[in-house]
């Protein structure tokens, strides 16, 4: 979830009931303000009525009033001190229809006689306003709460700008380019912390990233001249006549030891310098011709093991890499193909214009989605020296260059296929 639909939700579980709150509150000042109006004017009204009694009784007579607001007559009751003002309902006479009443009753003396005066206001109107109100309030939240929200979105979009920017700079970050990315100051404290810190991690990983790559290439070049004068060397010592075969043995396994050990660092020394983007693309490579260059070089490999090899070039298939790159793809997928197929075998290369695929017969089981690509994991025993870096080295060449592998196995036949995303084409 994101943080401002967070801090959104947030908002709305706090305002919700406030507004709630707030809105009754209203409606019950309202209400309570209307009832003492319509008191005072039934306690206006029975003083009037008292005044209007006893100049009616003045000669001694009784006074009866008989009407659907007002009831006055004499009765045998003590007088009271205080009117009774209470809400009472009452139906139509035309369609009987509870309707609420403000009801006065006082037991009054008047020239010595005790009068019982019930005076009500109908509460129709009141009723009515109240609802409108109701609804005039109701309408003026919803639309001042919609308005609250929208300048919240507004504001948050406008706060949280400079932390977007930011985590879109750290997306398109490359290690090669870091130097010429800066986070710069905002007018937010906390966000001017946070680009701080990034320029300085940013600074202190490039710097780390040099000297890796320093040593990654220092390395490597140092150690191949030991290797190349270890291999020269232990060849020499192969050819001494006087050795005898179970020294001849152990050289020979030394000497496959550390060629295999130099083809580990040719191939590490190589993922080095893709990842670090040493290899620029200058124009569209053929895999066409690159892979009947690879077939030529193979031929005696492949006549060999007996392998069967059919090609499908419906299309060229032109991608945008380094020819070095481009040589590496088809050497590891087509050599992995003859390396892991069983004598008799078969090859199938198909090239269109948006695929190029490699198949080939093998015993082998199909390759864990989980191991597919990982670095030193060889698909199986097949008596020939492997570093396991094939697959990562061509995983690492199609990510960098906006390839994607895709890998498969039906029946005997594992298919390794190359296509082209918008960015290469």
């Amino acid at each position: 979830m994101k943080l401002l639909t967070r801090t959104t939700l947030y908002f709305l579980a706090a305002m919700v009931p406030l507004l709630a709150v707030g809105g009754y509150l209203l409606f019950y000042q309202f209400s309570n303000e209307i009832n003492k109006r319509v008191d005072r004017e039934l306690v206006s009204e029975e003083v009037q009525w008292i005044r209007y009694l006893q100049t009616a009784t003045a000669g001694g007579s009784r006074f009866i009033l008989r009407s659907p607001d007002i009831l006055i007559y004499p009765v045998v009751d003590n007088p009271t001190l205080y009117p009774q003002i209470t809400t009472t309902f009452d139906k139509r006479e035309n369609d009987n229809q509870q309707v609420s009443f403000r009801q006065l009753r006082h037991v009054v003396s008047v020239r010595g006689v005790p009068y019982q005066i019930i005076i009500r206001k109908s509460q129709e109107q009141k009723s009515a306003l109240v609802a409108n109100v109701t609804w005039i309030m109701l309408i003026v939240f919803m639309g001042l709460f919609a308005v609250m929200m929208l300048f919240n979105w507004l504001i948050s979009r406008k706060v949280w700008q400079p932390f977007r920017e930011t985590l879109q700079k750290i997306r398109t970050m490359e290690l090669g380019k870091m130097p010429a990315v800066h986070f710069d100051r905002t007018a937010t404290e906390e966000f001017t912390e946070l680009n701080a810190s990034l320029n300085s991690m940013t600074q202190k990983i490039y710097s780390d990233y040099r000297s890796m790559k320093e040593f990654t290439e220092n390395a490597a070049h140092e150690m191949q001249t030991p290797l190349a004068v270890a291999q020269s060397k232990l060849e020499l010592l192969l050819q001494d006549e006087s050795l005898g075969e179970p020294q001849i043995q152990t050289i020979a396994q030394a000497s496959m030891a550390l060629n295999r050990l130099s083809k580990l660092n040719q191939s590490l020394l190589l993922l080095a310098r893709i990842e670090n983007n040493q290899y620029v693309a200058r124009e569209p490579v053929s895999m066409a011709e690159i892979t009947r260059k690879y077939l030529r070089l193979f031929e005696e490999i492949i006549q060999d093991k007996g392998l069967h090899v059919h090609t499908e070039f419906w299309d060229n298939f032109f991608i945008w890499v380094h020819p070095f790159l481009a040589d590496s793809l088809v050497s590891n997928l087509l050599g992995n193909a003859i390396k892991y197929n069983y004598a008799g075998g078969e090859i199938q290369v198909s090239i269109t214009e948006k695929e190029y695929c490699i198949a080939n017969t093998s015993r082998l089981p199909a390759i864990e989605p989980e191991q597919l690509f990982k670095r030193f994991h060889t698909a199986g025993d097949t008596g020939e020296p492997s570093t396991g870096l094939g697959l990562a080295i061509v995983k690492r060449i199609a990510e960098n260059h906006h390839l994607q592998v895709v890998y498969g196995k039906e029946g005997e036949t594992h298919r390794f296929c190359l296509t082209k995303t918008q960015d290469n084409v």
